[in-house]
């Protein structure tokens, strides 16, 4: 037998049956990739009807069957349940005696690294942690998006390499995440994802409510560049009123928004007080400037129900961001 030959079998798994606890978005994604690489769904479980539509779509012919059925069934077992979730899970069916020596039992969870699969360790189990970085729609086209996709990894040094080839199998690319760094890794993710889709649909609802007909159209060229911009130049990429130091601007935004969309005020005071710390240390929002900036958003503030002002250039040194997104979507 060749050695590249050799290399190939230590570095893929063997066929593996698999198994999804929990139909969300990701779950029958995943076992959908895993099967063009030719594994092989044997059972999955899911409680709503969106869930079981979603598994016979991408799954078809699969067996829709409880827990601790699929894991009788499987090899591999994926855990695409809501992070919150996770923990319980993971301790009833190792109690019930559900999970089986050797078997590979994978969580799709950002959050969480290994350590939250330890009942299932004991019990015998293999645990990988596989958070891909991508958000999902539970239709065909997320099967596509794995192409090219950071997983966030956390695995055990000997499983590593197991890790790494069903990762790669699946289109994507591994991402070491230390145990102790999951849930920073996790908050990175949700701010950068899960804000910028509330972000897009309050600007989308505000063109509307100012006249555009295509607000969409609109913002897809701005965005994009933008993203693509912040995305190769950081924070050099920011441009604007705030960036700017327009103080004035800003306060007619505050002004319009409090009287045509008030619940979005105190997202573009925080934003905004965040755009003027990075532009201040970044040499692009220019000192002299910054304290009638700074003036217009304390005006603004001032008024804005549930609130006592977001952070900003430095007055108080904290910042209470935090999200999450779960898996069984």
């Amino acid at each position: 037998m060749s050695t590249v030959h050799q290399q190939d079998l230590r570095d893929r798994p063997a066929r593996l049956t698999v198994g999804v606890v929990g139909a969300g978005r990701v779950g029958p994604a995943l076992a959908a990739s895993l099967q063009l690489a030719g594994h092989r769904p044997v059972a999955v479980s899911g409680v709503s009807d969106a869930s079981r539509r979603r598994a016979e779509t991408l799954l078809p012919g699969v067996p829709l069957v409880p827990p601790a059925e699929v894991l009788q069934r499987a090899d591999l077992v994926l855990l695409t349940v809501p992070d919150d979730v996770l923990p319980g899970l993971v301790t009833g069916l190792a109690e019930t005696g559900a999970v089986r020596p050797g078997q590979l039992l994978v969580h799709t969870s950002g959050r969480y690294g290994a350590k939250v699969l330890d009942p299932a360790l004991r019990a015998g189990a293999l645990p990988l942690a596989l958070h891909p970085a991508m958000t999902f729609t539970g239709t065909a086209v997320d099967v596509q998006r794995l192409a090219g996709c950071s997983f966030g990894v956390t695995a055990p040094e000997e499983l590593r390499l197991a890790a790494q080839a069903l990762v790669i199998e699946m289109g994507g690319e591994p991402e070491w995440i230390s145990e102790q760094n999951r849930p920073l890794y996790h908050a990175a993710l949700a701010l950068g994802a899960n804000h910028l889709v509330t972000l897009v649909a309050q600007a989308m609802e505000l063109l509307r409510t100012a006249g555009v007909e295509a607000p969409d159209r609109m913002l897809g060229p701005l965005l994009g560049a933008a993203l693509d911009n912040a995305l190769r130049s950081g924070d050099a990429a920011l441009t604007g009123p705030v960036a700017r130091g327009d103080a004035g601007t800003v306060a007619a935004h505050i002004t319009e928004l409090r009287r045509h969309a008030p619940a979005t005020v105190a997202g573009y005071l925080a934003m905004a007080r965040a755009t003027a710390d990075r532009a201040l240390a970044h040499g692009l929002l220019k000192p002299e400037l910054a304290e009638d900036l700074l003036g217009a958003l304390a005006d603004g503030t001032q008024g804005t129900q549930g609130t006592d002002g977001p952070p900003g250039l430095k007055d108080d040194g904290t910042d209470g961001t935090n999200g999450t997104e779960g898996n069984d979507r």
